[in-house]
């Protein structure tokens, strides 16, 4: 006699939930999917939206002083946590502003969620006061979108967007509200799962055992092998994973700046970071490398100059979750889709008995080229750029969450940081936003307040959005922000040092009729200091190098925000430096 088939588990169910607004059913949305904080700031078309959240003692609203400040902010509550950033504005301008700050996510593959008021429905496309088509122009630059013209859409839009925003490979979505569903009243069904119809498109992939057994097959072919990781390591939450793959294997580590972290830097095997700013050893290792596994990184130009001779005598693997990866800038010789997480977990079960190939004067050639060629840099009477980012690493014991901005500072702080964890180097890296580390400090300081949190920042990118220190100020966020102020756009002034014969074309800040050489950088405008102090913020400015390490332990020991001026000669360049298009061939060190 036939036993009776198990029944299929019980599938959760939708709730219906009492009548309300459709602006109280997003905030209801956004508790469901866990969210704690959003960055917003209103306007008229989602003013709406304001008034449920401030009913409301579960989500904690913070105003930025621009929108932009609010979604660099949202993306750096998200690259500290993991979980998804949200975002906030009103339509038209206020939509814009939030651009910078999405296509920043979409090019780092940030978990970010940005909503935006609309005009009443009857308005939209016949140019309305403050209509634009948020939809339309974002598309380039969104993982998916949505404009909401049915308030009884609401429910599934949000459960999906949190869905689409932080599964498979993460990235934004937007979701734009006109006024008139905000307002309208209806049952909101609230769904207890997420349905596609292309359920292929969102499904989870995993590399087969074939693919991986023969990864192991070719690590122990291998003479000279390196894994080649990036951000998919973080995002991934597969950092302990390929940490045990490359103990068992053997075989040194080179991270992306968007992987920094993701293999402890004081470990034995790893070679830090490489590309046109990374460590010599790093670059050399990759070029005379015989086989390269890259794991969730995307071969872009900073890391390979000219692609055609990047890595040109290897075998390539390349390990990712997004296939329009694969051989999109450099054709690979293994391609492999699959959650890197789960791809490494099971490496580490194959390679039980693996026996690692005799690398032994590999690792010898490696660690002659770390010792001949580390990070440097020339001492100095004044205080040098790299000499605070290291003080800073040494009274921190490495022990902070860093955001930068983006210039050459960007660059020292991932050079003289040594970075063990993940998500503890964040940064602008695919977009390049200049603007983004004040505010991104804020969002990680609400995410981890127990944290040492400090934005390592130019003084051309600190200015862009200087205003949150008001932010900082009133919703007394202790993130601390250290200027290297050497009083020009100094990644550029490095590129007219080297490609444009020192021509200054508009790279310098401060009161150019006052500079003089690098021991005289004239007026020192703005002073920081006194900005900070109208914002409420406490600064202070430092000159001296006897001065520097107690300016740096005063900032850390300060309980609130605090704004520390380091003044840099404006003559240092970030080296080595591999120019754009070039090769490791043509690395300038000196």
């Amino acid at each position: 006699m036939k036993s009776a088939p198990t029944p299929p588990a019980a599938l959760p169910q939708a709730e219906t939930g009492r009548e309300m607004k459709g602006s109280d059913a997003v905030v209801e949305c956004l508790i469901r999917e866990g969210v704690d904080v959003i960055f917003a700031y209103p306007g008229g078309a989602s003013q709406e939206l304001h008034q449920s959240l401030a009913r409301t003692d579960k989500i904690r609203t913070i105003l930025p002083r621009h929108e932009q400040g609010g979604s660099f902010a949202a993306e750096g509550y998200a690259r500290a946590s993991g979980k998804v950033g949200v975002c906030m504005a009103t339509s038209g301008p206020g939509a814009t502003n939030l651009v910078s700050a999405i296509a920043d996510a979409y090019m780092d593959s940030i978990p970010l969620v940005a909503i935006t008021g609309q005009v009443y429905s009857k308005f939209i496309g016949k140019m309305a006061f403050q209509e634009t088509d948020f939809y339309g122009m974002t598309l380039p630059i969104v993982k998916h979108s949505y404009l909401v013209m049915d308030v009884h859409e609401l429910p599934r839009i949000f459960k999906e967007a949190f869905h689409l925003a932080r599964s498979g490979r993460p990235g934004p979505v937007i979701i734009d509200l006109p006024k008139d569903v905000q307002q309208a009243r209806f049952r909101p069904v609230f769904p207890a799962t997420v349905e596609f119809r292309n359920a292929y498109a969102t499904a989870a992939q995993t590399a087969t055992d074939e693919q991986l057994r023969q990864v192991l097959a070719l690590i122990a072919d291998a003479k000279k092998p390196v894994l080649y990781t990036g951000g998919g390591i973080i995002s991934s939450g597969a950092h302990t994973a390929l940490r045990a793959f490359a103990e068992k294997t053997n075989v040194p580590v080179a991270t992306t700046l968007m992987g920094l972290g993701g293999f402890p830097e004081s470990h034995p095997l790893s070679m830090q970071w490489f590309g046109m700013h990374g460590a010599a050893y790093g670059n050399w290792a990759v070029e005379q490398c015989d086989l390269l596994i890259c794991i969730g990184a995307r071969f872009d130009d900073r890391i390979t100059g000219d692609t055609h001779r990047f890595a040109a005598h290897a075998k390539i693997v390349h390990l990712d979750i997004d296939a329009s990866e694969h051989n999109k800038n450099k054709r690979v010789h293994l391609p492999i889709v699959g959650d890197l997480k789960d791809a490494l977990l099971r490496l580490n079960q194959f390679a039980a008995a693996f026996q690692a190939p005799d690398t032994a004067a590999w690792h010898a050639q490696i660690a002659a080229w770390k010792q001949a060629q580390p990070f440097r840099y020339e001492p100095s009477q004044h205080i040098v750029p790299q000499e605070a980012v290291a003080a800073l690493y040494e009274l921190t014991k490495g022990d902070a969450i860093i955001t930068t901005g983006v210039g050459q500072h960007q660059m020292w702080a991932a050079q003289f940081y040594r970075f063990n964890q993940p998500r503890r180097y964040i940064s602008s890296l695919g977009l390049g936003a200049m603007g983004f580390g004040y505010p991104a400090a804020l969002g990680a300081k609400v995410a981890f307040p127990q944290h040492q949190v400090i934005d390592i920042d130019g003084d051309g990118s600190f200015m862009m959005n200087i205003q949150e220190l008001a932010t900082a100020h009133i919703e007394k966020i202790a993130a601390k922000a250290m200027i290297l102020n050497n009083q020009h756009l100094g990644m550029v002034v490095q590129w007219e040092d080297r490609f444009y014969g020192s021509v200054r074309g508009n790279t310098i800040l401060g009161d150019e009729s006052n500079v003089g050489g690098p021991d005289n950088l004239g007026g020192l405008y703005p002073n920081f200091v006194k900005i900070a102090e109208g914002f409420g913020v406490k600064g202070r400015r430092v000159h001296h190098k006897s001065e520097l390490k107690a300016a740096i332990q005063e900032m850390l020991d300060y309980d609130g925000p605090f704004v520390l001026d380091v003044i840099v000669p404006f003559t240092e360049h970030v080296l080595p430096m591999i120019p754009a298009g070039k090769t490791v061939k043509e690395m300038i060190l000196k």
